[in-house]
């Protein structure tokens, strides 16, 4: 590394680099000295499961100025991203962010954001990664920011949302970029499955997976023997989950269900203390600067269970999410605090959202309850995720364990060459923002590994 940083100070001395350049130079030297140790996944779940120490003082070193080139976060993103807009993708014209666009030919990442985020959750995550030889691609998905062409309203085209039409979106994007295939997609919270789907179907395409927060189970299975089974007497159904939340002494619901109803839309972005404040409650909640968010493997999909997470997990059942939050609003002091998502950054998602509403990230959870758009992924009943894959996520992050059994399926059966698993320690949710060089690290050592095992 000193040598690197040496040589770069003496070309910048004589003229021959820019300031800006050494600052790049400085930052892929730092990032490159941040990566931990990365082994394959045993066989035993435990065994398999790093806890990733934050690095200490490793800092993002890139100059912050005035982006010009970007639709949004002119004062927040590095000028070595850019804006750029894609048409005619599924019906859709897409928004994307991107860098290491400068030298062509470069194997391309596809990042995928969850919810309620945007391309530009992965602006801690877009220059490391350029740096280290990639053309980085970060859409805002359908339903998001700056992409347009996709039906916001309650009552209009749901279906587009569903989890197939979404790959489609992907699968449309990189051909348009024109690209054959991808070193990698990487998805976080409802990204992360997206990602699975996109290389679970097009293994040929999305050559290798990274999944962030949400562990992936696998395709839904399809009903076996029955034909051959002995007749069962008819019995009454089950009462639901729903239900059962309901009846508890302390009566709940389940967040995402929630998010299927008509009035979860105004709930947030019209709530009382304004759609800034309603975020920055929800972020602080699901990070680990809330330290009660000390998060373990649920025994069962039972209401006495699932009741044993946060609120913004399993809400009361007489309150919305925005009053939900509002109880966890970190103070004047913690909110100064807070070095992984400042003022200026949380803007950005407040004025996007403002101007969107949450309807078209929404639209994904109605279609994930509903029974005709899962049963059409039984079309892949036993099959696997089959390229290289990783799996990061926070320590304090209770998407690990919401869906009791679906991180050990991941590891035993859904994803066939998993190189790791990685808990972070000092983040929650909010992964790669909360712990951005962990994150980091872990990636580029992740596309190593691949890159080397592929030519051997």
């Amino acid at each position: 590394m000193y040598k690197a940083l040496q040589n770069s100070a003496t070309a910048f001395a004589k003229g021959a680099s820019t300031r800006r350049q050494l600052m790049r130079d400085v930052v892929a030297a730092l990032v490159s000295t941040a990566v931990v140790p990365y082994a394959r996944a045993s066989n035993g779940l435990a065994d398999s499961t790093n806890h990733v120490q934050p690095t200490k003082n490793v800092k993002q070193l890139a100059e912050i100025e005035k982006n010009t080139n970007v639709a949004y976060g002119k004062a927040t993103l590095s000028s070595g991203i850019r804006s750029r807009f894609v048409q005619n993708v599924n019906g859709l014209t897409i928004h994307i962010l991107e860098a290491g666009f400068e030298a062509k030919n470069r194997p391309c990442i596809l990042l995928l954001h969850g919810f309620p985020e945007m391309a530009y959750s992965w602006r801690k995550v877009m220059l490391p990664l350029a740096q280290a030889g990639y053309h980085v691609v970060a859409p805002d998905q359908r339903g998001y920011g700056r992409t347009t062409g996709w039906d916001g309203n309650y009552d209009g085209d749901v279906s587009s949302f569903r989890l197939l039409n979404v790959v489609r979106d992907a699968l449309g994007l990189i051909s348009a970029l024109g690209y054959k295939s991808v070193a990698a997609v990487v998805g976080h919270d409802y990204g992360s499955p997206v990602a699975a789907w996109c290389a679970l179907i097009r293994p040929d395409v999305f050559r290798s997976v990274v999944l962030m927060s949400a562990p992936f189970g696998g395709p839904p299975p399809l009903p076996f023997n029955t034909a051959n089974a002995a007749p069962q007497e008819k019995v009454s159904p089950n009462p639901s989950i729903h239900d059962e939340l309901g009846t508890l002494p302390r009566p709940r619901k389940h967040y995402q269900w929630y998010y299927t109803t008509r009035e979860a839309n105004d709930d947030m972005r019209d709530c009382p203390q304004g759609i800034h404040d309603f975020l920055r409650a929800y972020f602080h909640y699901k990070s680990a600067d809330w330290k009660q968010n000390k998060p373990f493997p649920l025994k069962s999909w039972s209401a006495a269970e699932l009741a044993k997470m946060p609120t913004y997990y399993i809400m009361d059942l007489d309150k919305g999410m925005a009053e939900t939050v509002s109880a966890e609003m970190p103070s004047a002091a913690e909110i100064a605090a807070c070095k992984w998502l400042h003022e200026e950054e949380l803007r950005v998602y407040s004025t996007e959202f403002a101007r969107t509403g949450f309807q078209g990230g929404m639209n994904w959870y109605r279609c994930g309850k509903e029974a005709r758009y899962r049963e059409e992924l039984q079309i892949f009943s036993g099959l696997m995720v089959d390229v290289p894959s990783c799996f990061i996520a926070g320590a304090s992050d209770w998407g690990v364990y919401q869906s009791p059994g679906s991180l050990e399926r991941m590891q035993k059966t859904a994803c066939t060459d998993m190189l790791g698993v990685h808990l972070i320690d000092g983040a929650g949710h909010w992964v790669q923002q909360e712990q951005p060089e962990e994150v980091n690290s872990l990636l580029i050592q992740f596309l190593q590994q691949v890159r080397a095992d592929r030519q051997r």
